[in-house]
C-alpha cells in the first residue's frame, strides 16, 4: 500500500518509514524543508512538500495514498492549546478526504490524556483526562469514526533512545538551569516509556491492522519514578539529585509541572493482545545512561 505519513521526518516517523518500506509498502512523506525532502528520498520514500497548519497539503496527500497515519505535532508547549487545536483541524481534514472509503487513518495521541484509577495503570478502554487538551485530537477521530472513517489511534508514552525521550529532554533543560535534578516530594509518581524502535512498529501494526476505532497504547514500562529519572539524569549531568516540595513545583519547572507532578502510568496488555506487539528495546533510564551528556 502507499501510505501518507505526516511527521516522516521527525523522532518516530524517521523510524517509522524505514519500517514500512522494508514490510512492502511506499510511503508519501510530509516534510516542510529540502533537507527533510532529501532524508526522505534516501530512504525511498516520495515527498509532499507542507506542514500540518497547510490543510490543502494534509488533503492532497490523504487523496494520493491508500491510508495515513499522521505523526506530525508541534511540540512548543508554550502554545500548546494553539498546538492541540491545529492538530484537532489536520485530523478533520485529512478525515473528510478519506469520507466513504475503507482506507486506514491511523492517528497519534498521548497516554498522559488518560485518567488512571486508584494509581492503577490507564487502559486503553479507560476515562479521558479532561484537564489535558490533546483530547481535541480524540474528540476528532471519534466524530470521524461516527462518520464512518476507518479511525485508529495511538497513543504515546515517553518515546525514547539515547538522543530524545518524550517529555524528559524538558526536564534535563530545567536540571541544566537550576544545576540540581530534582523530583517531587519522594519521587514516586510515574511516567510510562517505550523506545522509538517498538513504537515504529506499533504504528506499522496498527496501521495493518486497520481496525475501526481501536485505541492503541505505545507502552513497554508501565512507570518509571520521577525519582529514578532525576536520578540517571543528576548521573549523566553530575549534579546533586534533590527532592523539592509540591508547592515548589511551578517555580522550579514552569510550564512543566503539572507534567513532573503527575502519575500517569499506563498499560498496553490489550494493545499487545490484539496486534501481537512484543516490545523488546532498551528502558528509559538505560537510555538516559547512554545519553551524551556533552551535547545540549
Amino acid at each position: 500500500m502507499r501510505i501518507f505519513v505526516t511527521g516522516a521526518t521527525g523522532f518516530i516517523g524517521s523510524a517509522l518509514v524505514p519500517k514500512l518500506i522494508q514490510a512492502g509498502h511506499r510511503v508519501l512523506g510530509l516534510t516542510r524543508s529540502e533537507a527533510g525532502a532529501e532524508a526522505l528520498r534516501a530512504a525511498g520514500a516520495d515527498v509532499l512538500h507542507g506542514n500540518i497548519e497547510d490543510l490543502d497539503s494534509l488533503r492532497k496527500g490523504a487523496a494520493e495514498t491508500d491510508g495515513v497515519v499522521h505523526l506530525a505535532f508541534n511540540h512548543n508547549f508554550a502554545n500548546f492549546q494553539q498546538n492541540c487545536d491545529n492538530d484537532h483541524a489536520a485530523i478533520l481534514a485529512m478525515g473528510e478526504v478519506l469520507l466513504g472509503s475503507n482506507r486506514p487513518f491511523v492517528v497519534t495521541s498521548g497516554t498522559a490524556i488518560v485518567s488512571g484509577v486508584d494509581g492503577k495503570p490507564a487502559t486503553e478502554d479507560g476515562p479521558v483526562a479532561s484537564w489535558n487538551p490533546r483530547v481535541a485530537s480524540e474528540a476528532a477521530v471519534l466524530e470521524l469514526t461516527k462518520r464512518g472513517v476507518n479511525t485508529s489511534v495511538v497513543r504515546l508514552a515517553q518515546i525514547h533512545d539515547t538522543r530524545k525521550q518524550g517529555l524528559v529532554p524538558y526536564v534535563t533543560a530545567v536540571a541544566r538551569e537550576k544545576g540540581v535534578s530534582a523530583y517531587i516530594g519522594e519521587g514516586g509518581n510515574r511516567w510510562p516509556a517505550a523506545h522509538v524502535s517498538d513504537t515504529a512498529l506499533l504504528y506499522r501494526l496498527a496501521f495493518e491492522k486497520a481496525e475501526p476505532g481501536a485505541i492503541y497504547h505505545a507502552v513497554d514500562e508501565e512507570g518509571v519514578s520521577m525519582k529514578a529519572i532525576a536520578e540517571a539524569l543528576a548521573r549523566g549531568l553530575n549534579v546533586p539529585v534533590v527532592s523539592i516540595k509540591p508547592e515548589e513545583v511551578d517555580a522550579h519547572f514552569g510550564w512543566l509541572g503539572r507534567f513532573a507532578a503527575n502519575d500517569m502510568p499506563a498499560s498496553s496488555a490489550l494493545t499487545q493482545q490484539k496486534l501481537n506487539w512484543k516490545p523488546s528495546g532498551p528502558s528509559l533510564i538505560a537510555d538516559l545512561d547512554g545519553m551524551d551528556y556533552t551535547q545540549a
